[in-house]
């Protein structure tokens, strides 16, 4: 029998993980799976033991938001050949259950990650050589998503984002940035910036969404200038969330590239996977493609 090593964030989705706890080892059981448990303890305690043990198991399977993917993502990344990773969503939002094509019951998550599932490969984003799996950004809003408090979150979903962020309006100010990508540059005042390998972001479709190849080695960006007027500024969100069909102000900048430098006079907050990012006035982005093997749904 092969190996797994389950790593699971109790305090995830109302602590519903320890309710189905149960149930999932089940699966795992009848799937043909010896498996360690893990509860993690802290924040950074799911990357350890991924980094820790990952090389000993045959397979690494975590529980949680997509916080804790992440952190499992990359612990696995520091490993010569890491395992591969299956994911059962207990989170908030799930942007990574929508983007792997996950189902949000638990006990067929677990058969899809221990048995029913694909491996493929998937591009991994490093924002100053700091792993994240589906996001980074900046900018408007991006501070609510791990300013938002745990229990908004639990109860009320990706809609808790939203709240927050409307809160956050009268504190929203442009950065002056300039972007350098793959040999080209552009440099302009920007409200929000996005830099993306997902099908699903904040709960919502990002921008072209067929566009999207989670092993192309591309990320998606998407740059929102500064807008001319208040009607341009939900013009230009109006073509960010997909509620019509094209940009008319010109605030919408996207395109894709595989590495990126955002320079600026001062620092600039980033969000990575939904957790503070760090601040800095230089921060470079890279892909590396086809880093890990997740398990998809089918």
């Amino acid at each position: 029998m092969d190996r797994l090593l389950f790593i699971y964030n109790p305090t995830s989705g109302t602590g519903q993980v320890k309710g189905a706890l149960a149930h999932i080892l089940d699966v795992f059981t009848k799937a043909g799976w010896i498996t360690t448990s893990y509860p993690t303890q802290c924040a950074g305690d799911a990357a350890r033991m991924a980094r820790e043990l990952g090389s000993q198991f045959d397979r690494v399977i975590c529980a949680g938001g997509d916080g804790t993917l992440s952190e499992v993502a990359a612990g696995l990344l520091a490993l010569e050949n890491p395992p591969h990773l299956g994911y059962i969503p207990f989170g908030s939002t799930n942007d990574c259950a929508a983007t792997l094509h996950l189902p949000k019951k638990p006990r067929e998550a677990a058969l899809v990650a221990a048995g029913t599932g694909v491996p493929a490969p998937m591009d991994i984003g490093f924002l100053n050589d700091r792993p994240f799996v589906y996001v980074a950004a900046f900018g408007a809003f991006t501070k609510v998503a791990y300013d938002t408090p745990q229990d908004l979150k639990n109860t009320f979903g990706h809609l808790a984002y939203i709240f927050a962020g409307i809160a956050s309006l009268p504190t929203i100010a442009p950065y002056h940035i300039q972007v350098e990508y793959d040999g080209q540059s552009l440099e302009d005042d920007f409200y929000f910036g996005m830099v993306s390998n997902a099908q699903s972001i904040a709960g919502l479709k990002p921008p072209k969404v067929d566009q999207v190849v989670l092993d192309d080695g591309l990320f998606e960006v998407t740059l929102v200038k500064k807008p001319l007027s208040l009607a341009d500024l939900a013009d230009g969100l109006q073509a960010l969330i997909n509620l019509s069909p094209a940009d008319r102000s010109g605030a919408l900048v996207q395109f894709q590239a595989r590495d990126l430098t955002f320079s600026c006079q001062q620092p600039i907050p980033w969000t990575v996977d939904g957790e503070f990012g760090g601040s800095q006035p230089v921060s470079r982005v890279v892909n590396r493609q086809k880093a890990l093997q997740i398990i998809r749904g089918q």
